[in-house]
């Protein structure tokens, strides 16, 4: 009988595999559209991206971060580089080095969500954002987990509303920003054709909260209570102290 932590392996691999899919080739279209226009004008050190079941390195060029690193537990056969393998509950990076970090699809399938989040909040620097892509159980892509016997993909991971998930980073700290909703259109192949490109922006306007995917991001603020550090101070390490520092590119992932 397989492990739970098993079943959410295997889950991503099935993920990875529908993403190559005409609806999944579809969907991250669309998720690579909404997170360049919400890092576009971000700026600083380290974007980090954890989980490569989709490739972001197009939308990430158009920020202004300068090193961009992907870190992953699965391998990434189909990625021209290779990832830094890490779980997403343990990232191999030093608290508050980074300056961006996205995750998606990250917390459909973890084991432990809440804890990835703490984890998202000890790298990030005061005032780091966080970026969240999700599929929305309270939409006709949600409930199409409740009519399959089998769970495959997309609908094997956890049911997390982005009502849930705010309340979470708001007890971490984090302030919601801003919030998208995409995919207004039925999970089926006949529903991506050109002549119903309408219900995207008719579901935008008139029932946004039925999107099949939410897209969120908060930024980490500090307590006032919090002496921060001086300017003048050296930024710290992105790795922790004695771990090998890869070799990176500005502007690439880690190779």
């Amino acid at each position: 009988m397989m492990s739970r932590q098993q079943d959410d392996s295997a889950a991503l691999d099935d993920l990875a595999e529908w993403f190559k899919t005409p609806i999944g080739r579809e969907v991250v279209q669309l998720e690579r559209e909404c997170i360049e226009r919400m890092i576009e004008n971000s700026f600083g050190h380290f974007l980090v991206q954890v989980g490569c079941m989709s490739d972001f390195r197009g939308a990430f060029e158009h920020s202004r971060i300068r090193s961009h690193v992907v870190l992953s537990e699965p391998p990434c056969s189909d990625w021209s580089g290779s990832p830094l393998r890490a779980k997403p509950a343990e990232l191999p990076l030093a608290p508050v080095s980074v300056d961006a970090l996205l995750l998606p699809h990250t917390l459909d399938f973890a084991l432990q969500p809440q804890r990835v989040l703490r984890e998202a909040e000890r790298v990030l620097i005061p005032e780091g954002r966080i970026l969240i892509i999700g599929f929305n159980p309270l939409s006709p892509w949600g409930l199409m987990r409740g009519a399959l016997r089998h769970r495959q993909a997309p609908w094997g991971g956890n049911q997390l509303t982005s009502s849930r998930l705010i309340d979470w980073l708001d007890l971490l700290g984090f302030q919601l920003e801003v919030r998208h909703w995409l995919l207004f259109r039925p999970p089926l192949r006949s529903a991506f054709s050109q002549r119903l490109n309408w219900l995207e922006e008719a579901g935008t306007r008139w029932w946004p909260l039925f999107g099949g995917i939410y897209v969120v991001r908060a930024v980490k603020r500090v307590s006032l209570s919090t002496p921060l550090r001086p300017r003048w101070r050296q930024r710290p390490a992105f790795l922790p102290s004695g771990a090998v520092k890869p070799t990176a590119r500005e502007g690439h992932h880690v190779r």
